[in-house]
């Protein structure tokens, strides 16, 4: 048996995210997240004995071996010619108008 997610849970995590939703969208995601649980449950009761943990699927021998490139040092961009065509910067960062307001 997994936890069910409340209307009240979906409204508090979408005042965390900023997002605005309807009621109709809040019902709609509370549906989404359940079955989202329902499925890791089932997943979870998986026999895993045997399987070696993965950081990610490329860990697989062969995958992705041909798609990586090789990992080396190379030059970046020069600041200097960078911050000169920024739009507003102090020489060092980036400036960028403010988004959240709390």
């Amino acid at each position: 048996m997994t936890a069910k997610v409340t209307v009240d849970e979906v409204t508090r995590v979408a005042e965390l995210a900023s997002l605005e939703l309807t009621p109709d969208e809040s019902a709609h995601m509370q549906k989404d997240l359940n079955a989202i649980l329902e499925y890791v449950a089932q997943l979870n009761e998986l026999d895993t004995t045997g399987v070696a943990p993965l950081a990610q699927v490329s860990e697989l021998d062969g995958a992705g071996a041909n798609v990586l490139r090789a990992d080396e040092c190379r030059p970046s961009l020069d600041r200097v010619v960078v911050m000169a065509q920024t739009p507003e910067s102090d020489g060092v960062f980036f400036k960028v108008p403010k988004v959240i307001e709390r």
